[in-house]
C-alpha cells in the first residue's frame, strides 16, 4: 500500500502520468485531491516509488484505472468532525441502508450492535470491508447480515479510505459484489500526537467526548525500523425521546396509533369473545356506554398520561387505553468505545521488510426500550368493578380467568449490554525477488459478542405467580412486597454469546513481464488459504425460556461451525498503447462444503486526448452462503400486522379480525449453494483545466439465485403458491408460517455515480474549491420466488428498506495561510413511504404519505498555529433538521425511518490536536 507523506497529503505522484491519467485519478477522488497540485508539480522530478491502489493486485507508477475508486483523505474525515467509522460511511452516497445504532434501538431484535456498510443497496453481505487490503473476522451474532462490525475499525488511525465502486470478486473474493471499502491506516508515525474531541446537542443528549494519542518512534530508512501505536477512547451519551422536541411534532400518536401498543398500565383487560358478549348482554357499562370491543380498561377515559393514552384510534381501542413508547424510550444508545492499533516495520535488507500490526477494539453499548410487557392473567373476582359479574358460568376455556396485557413500569425500562469485541493480528514479509514485488501475510482475527439483559427483565414465572396472588397490582402501585418481589427476580445475565473466528495465509507478488506500446506489461498471482469458525451459545436461563420477554425458540441450542475456504487469483494489466489499457483479473474460490467457482473480469481504459479518459469492464462473481445462513438456529419471530385471505374470507375481509401479528419460524439451509452475479461499468473522465475534473459512470449489478426467504407479505399474498408454508391449527386460524433461506429469485440494480472537483488558483482572498459526489439509482428491485414479478424499492419504502432515487455530498472549502473553512451538505431523496400499515381496531390501512427529502448542512473552521497545533470548531445539522415524518412499520422507531436519518438535531463540536515531532 502507498506510504503517507505527511508534508504533502498528495497520495498520488504525477510524474510520467498525462494530463488525461492525472484526469483519471482526480475524477476518482471523491476528497480534494487537486488541493495539492501546485506541491506536486514543484516534486514531479523526484523518483517516485510503485504504489498500489484498490481493486489491482498490480504496484505501479501510473495509478489511472479502469474501475472507479473513489478516496476519502484524513484530512477531509477530520473536516466532517466525525470520529467513527459507521459516521464517516453515512456519508458515502453509494451506501445505502447499513445497519445503524439508530435502527438498532429494539428489544430482542436480531444483530443488535451491529453497524455495517451497504453499497449499492444490495445488502450487508455483499460488501467487502477490509483493514490495509486484508479482512477481519464478522461479526459473530448470527442474523441475516453478514459483515465487518465498524466499530471495530479504528476511526482513528485511518489515514484514508477507498471505496471501490464495482464488483471485486476477481481480486478480493465472493462479499465483494456490491464492491470493497478499505479502510488504510497509517503506516508510518514518528513523535507525539495528542487529539481532543468533544461534541454537545442544542436540546441536550447524545453528547460525545473522544480522546486520541499516537505514539511513533524510529525512522524505516535511516534506522530501519518505525513502530507505532494509536490509541483512541470516546463515549456518547444517551438520548431520549423525551429530550426531543420533533418527537411530538411528528404527531405519532394521532397519526400512526395502530403502531403502539395495547400493552399499558393500568393494565388493559383482553376478554375472550364469550366474556365480551356476556357483558353486553348484561348490561355493563365503561365510560358510560356498552363495550363493543374485546380489550377494554376500567380507567378509560383517564387511562395515565403522557405515555398512557385514551386513543379510541389507537391500537387499544375506543374501549381500552394505548401506551405511546415513542414517548419513553431511546432514539440513540449510550456507547463507549477503545481502540489500539499499533504497526512496527522492519528492514531485513537492501528490498525486504518484516511487518506486524496489531488491531484492539471494544465497543459497548447498552440499548434501553420501554417497560416490559406482560401477558398475565387474573381471577375476575379480584377486580372490584367485574366481581359480580358471574364470568366463572360461562362455557370458556378458563372460566373467570381473565387475561390482561400490562406494562411493567415498576420494573424498569428494558435494558440491553452488548459488547462487541475485536481482536486482529496480522504478521508478514513483503520485498522484492527475483524482480517480483512479493507480499506474504498471516492474519489471525477474532470477534466476540455478549447481549446482556441487565435491568427490566424478569422471571416469568414468579413474575405471574405474583400478579395471580395479588403482590404485584396491574392496575396500579403494588406494595412493598410487590416491590419486592420484582427487585428480586431482575435478570442480569450474558443470554447470548457469539465468536467469530478467521485464520488466513495469503501471498500476492507482481512484476513488469516486458514493455508494450503503451509501457509495462504487469502482472499478478496471488493465493489465500482462510479458516473461518462460528461459536454460538445461548445461556442456560435463556434456555429455560423464563425471562419475560426474551424468549427462547423451541430447538435453540448452542451451536459451533466452520469451514476451509482457499482461492487463487491472478491479474494482467496491459498499455497496449499509449490511448489504451487492459486491465484482466480472474480468481477461483473454493468453500468447503459449498463449492466453488470462478470470477473473471476485464477492466479497459481509453485516452483519446489529454482531457479525457473513457472507461469501462465486466465481470462475474458469485456469494457463498454465510455460516449463519448455513446453520443457524431457528428464530422464532412475529410478522408485521397482515390479513390473512382465508380468515377474512370468513368476516367479510374485516382487517379488524383477521389481521394481526403472526407468529413466524425462520430456518438456515445448510444445502444453500452460492449466489451467482454479473457486473458491468462504464464511464468517462473530464479534466478540461487544471482547476476542474469530472467522472461520470454508469454501473450494473444482477444476482441470481438469491439466498433469501420469501417475504411474510408475500406468501400471504400468493397462498396458491406458498400457502404450503402457512400452517394452521384445527379451527383454519394461522399457527405460524415458515421461512427458510433458499436460493431463489434475482436482485437488480443500476444507476450512475457522478464526481465533480474544482479547485481555485491561489488568489487574493485565498483558495477555493468544491466537491460533488453524487449517486443516481436508475433500477433497484427483487424477486423474491422463481416466477415471481420483480418488486421496486426504488423511491419506495418495502418490506424492511428504501433505495433512494438520489443521494449526494458537496463540500465548500476555503483556506488562506493558517486559516481553513468548509462547508457541507448530504442529501437524500424523498420516497413513497411504507403505507401498508393495519390498523387492526377499525381494519383500516395507514393514510398514503410521501417521505420528504433529508438534507443536512455542516461547517467547520480551522485555524493552524504552527506546525504543532491546530483547533477545529464546527456545526452539524446546521439547521436543527429533523427526521422527516415516515409511517414505517418495520423497525422499533416509529415516526421516522433510524436507517439513514439522525435524531441528535443541530450540535456543536470543537477538536484540538497537539503533536511533538
Amino acid at each position: 500500500m502507498r506510504q503517507q507523506d505527511r508534508q504533502n497529503p498528495q497520495f498520488f505522484p504525477v510524474s510520467r502520468l498525462t494530463r488525461a491519467v492525472r484526469g483519471a485519478l482526480h475524477a476518482s477522488a471523491c476528497a480534494g485531491l487537486l488541493a495539492h497540485g501546485a506541491a506536486s508539480a514543484q516534486a514531479s522530478e523526484a523518483p517516485m516509488p510503485k504504489v498500489e491502489i484498490t481493486g489491482s493486485a498490480i504496484k505501479r507508477i501510473v495509478t489511472d484505472t479502469p474501475l472507479p475508486v473513489q478516496i476519502v483523505t484524513r484530512e477531509e474525515i477530520e473536516k466532517t468532525g466525525v470520529t467513527t467509522a459507521a459516521e464517516l460511511m453515512a456519508r458515502i452516497s453509494s451506501n445505502v441502508g447499513g445497519l445503524t445504532d439508530g435502527a438498532s434501538i429494539n428489544v430482542g431484535g436480531d444483530q443488535r450492535g451491529f453497524n455495517s456498510a451497504n453499497l449499492r443497496g444490495i445488502g450487508t453481505s455483499s460488501t467487502l470491508v477490509l483493514l490495509n487490503g486484508r479482512r477481519m473476522a464478522n461479526f459473530a451474532s448470527p442474523g441475516d447480515d453478514s459483515g465487518v462490525d465498524l466499530n471495530n475499525i479504528p476511526a482513528a488511525a485511518i489515514a484514508r479510505v477507498e471505496v471501490l465502486l464495482d464488483g471485486a470478486s476477481a481480486l478480493y473474493g465472493t462479499d465483494a459484489v456490491g464492491g470493497v471499502i478499505n479502510f488504510i491506516t497509517r503506516k508510518d508515525f514518528r513523535g507525539v500526537e495528542i487529539n481532543a474531541y468533544a461534541l454537545g446537542t442544542r436540546e441536550g443528549g447524545a453528547g460525545k467526548r473522544a480522546a486520541t494519542l499516537s505514539l511513533g518512534t524510529g525512522e524505516l530508512e535511516k534506522d530501519g525500523y518505525n513502530v507505532f501505536a494509536v490509541l483512541d477512547v470516546q463515549g456518547t451519551e444517551r438520548l431520549n425521546t423525551s429530550q426531543r422536541s420533533f418527537i411530538n411534532e411528528l404527531h405519532i400518536p394521532q397519526r400512526l396509533g395502530h403502531l403502539l401498543s395495547s400493552y399499558t398500565s393500568p393494565a388493559n383487560i383482553r376478554l375472550s369473545s364469550t366474556q365480551r358478549d356476556h357483558l353486553q348482554e348484561t348490561g355493563f357499562l365503561l365510560n358510560g356506554r356498552t363495550i363493543s370491543n374485546r380489550q377494554i380498561n376500567l380507567a378509560i377515559p383517564a387511562c395515565a398520561p403522557p405515555a398512557n393514552l385514551y386513543l379510541p384510534s389507537g391500537t387499544g381501542g375506543v374501549d381500552a387505553c394505548t401506551y405511546n413508547y415513542m414517548g419513553d424510550t431511546e432514539l440513540y444508545p449510550k456507547s463507549n468505545k477503545q481502540n489500539l492499533l499499533s504497526r512496527g516495520v522492519f528492514k531485513l535488507g537492501a528490498d525486504t521488510q518484516a511487518y506486524a500490526e496489531m488491531a484492539l477494539s471494544r465497543s459497548r453499548t447498552n440499548y434501553v426500550g420501554s417497560s416490559a410487557r406482560v401477558t398475565a392473567y387474573i381471577d375476575y373476582r379480584k377486580i372490584p368493578a367485574l366481581a359480580n359479574s358471574g364470568l366463572d358460568q360461562l362455557d370458556d376455556d378458563t372460566p373467570g380467568q381473565l387475561q390482561l396485557r400490562m406494562r411493567l413500569n415498576e420494573a424498569g425500562m428494558r435494558t440491553s449490554e452488548l459488547t462487541s469485541e475485536s481482536q486482529r493480528y496480522v504478521a508478514g514479509v513483503t520485498g522484492i525477488a527475483a524482480g517480483w514485488d512479493y507480499d506474504v501475510g498471516y492474519n489471525h482475527s477474532v470477534n466476540t459478542v455478549k447481549d446482556r439483559d441487565t435491568h427490566g427483565y424478569v422471571l416469568l414465572d414468579k413474575l405471574l405467580a405474583g400478579v395471580a396472588d395479588g403482590r404485584i397490582n396491574p392496575f396500579g402501585p403494588s406494595g412493598a412486597e410487590g416491590v419486592a418481589l420484582l427487585d428480586s427476580i431482575q435478570v442480569n445475565d450474558v443470554v447470548r454469546r457469539a465468536r467469530g473466528t478467521m485464520d488466513s495465509l495469503d501471498f500476492k507478488a507482481s512484476r513488469s513481464l516486458m514493455t508494450l506500446a503503451g509501457g509495462d506489461l504487469g502482472v499478478a498471482v496471488g493465493a489465500e488459504a482462510r479458516r473461518e469458525r462460528t461459536d454460538f451459545n445461548p445461556s442456560a436461563l435463556l434456555m429455560s425460556d423464563n425471562i419475560n420477554n426474551d424468549s427462547a425458540p423451541e430447538g435453540g441450542k448452542a451451536t459451533s461451525d466452520q469451514r476451509k475456504v482457499v482461492a487463487v487469483f491472478g491479474e494482467v494489466l496491459a498499455p497496449f498503447t499509449k490511448q489504451w489499457q487492459g486491465q484482466f483479473s480472474a480468481r477461483y474460490d473454493r468453500y468447503q462444503k459449498v463449492g466453488g467457482a470462478l470470477s473473471p473480469k476485464i477492466g479497459m481504459a481509453y485516452t483519446p486526448n489529454k482531457a479525457l479518459t473513457v472507461r469501462a469492464s465486466a465481470g462475474k462473481g458469485f456469494r457463498a452462503p454465510s455460516m449463519s445462513d448455513l446453520y443457524r438456529p431457528t428464530v422464532y419471530s412475529s410478522t408485521a400486522t397482515l390479513p390473512d385471505p382465508v380468515y377474512c374470507a370468513t368476516v367479510d375481509n374485516n382487517y379488524a379480525d383477521c389481521a394481526t401479528n403472526w407468529d413466524t419460524r425462520r430456518y438456515s439451509n445448510v444445502k444453500l449453494k452460492p449466489e451467482s452475479s454479473r457486473q458491468v461499468s462504464a464511464g468517462i473522465v473530464m479534466e478540461p483545466s487544471k482547476h476542474w475534473n469530472a467522472s461520470l459512470d454508469y454501473w450494473k449489478i444482477k444476482r441470481t439465485d438469491l439466498i433469501s426467504e420469501i417475504g411474510d407479505d408475500i406468501i400471504l399474498g400468493n397462498l396458491g403458491k406458498y400457502g404450503k408454508l402457512v400452517h394452521r391449527d384445527e379451527d383454519g386460524v394461522i399457527e405460524y408460517i415458515e421461512l427458510h433461506k433458499e436460493n431463489r429469485g434475482a436482485q437488480i440494480a443500476s444507476g450512475l455515480d457522478l464526481v465533480v472537483n474544482l479547485r481555485s488558483a491561489n488568489t487574493g482572498l485565498g483558495r477555493f474549491g468544491a466537491r460533488l459526489n453524487g449517486t443516481y439509482v436508475l433500477d433497484s428491485k427483487i424477486q423474491t420466488g422463481t416466477g415471481d414479478p420483480y418488486i421496486s424499492n426504488l423511491g419506495k419504502f418495502v418490506t424492511d428498506s428504501v433505495v433512494q432515487r438520489w443521494r449526494h455530498t458537496v463540500s465548500l472549502d476555503w483556506d488562506q495561510g493558517p486559516l481553513s473553512a468548509t462547508v457541507s451538505n448530504s442529501f437524500s431523496a424523498g420516497y413513497d413511504d411504507q403505507n401498508s400499515a393495519i390498523n387492526v381496531d377499525n381494519g383500516t390501512v395507514v393514510a398514503a404519505n410521501r417521505v420528504k427529502a433529508y438534507s443536512l448542512w455542516d461547517m467547520s473552521l480551522a485555524y493552524e498555529f504552527g506546525k504543532n497545533l491546530k483547533l477545529r470548531a464546527g456545526v452539524q445539522n446546521l439547521f436543527d433538521k429533523a427526521p422527516p415524518y415516515s409511517n414505517q412499520a418495520n423497525f422499533f422507531i416509529s415516526g421516522y425511518d433510524p436507517t439513514y436519518t439522525d435524531p441528535r438535531g443541530r450540535r456543536f463540536y470543537g477538536s484540538v490536536n497537539y503533536a511533538f515531532r
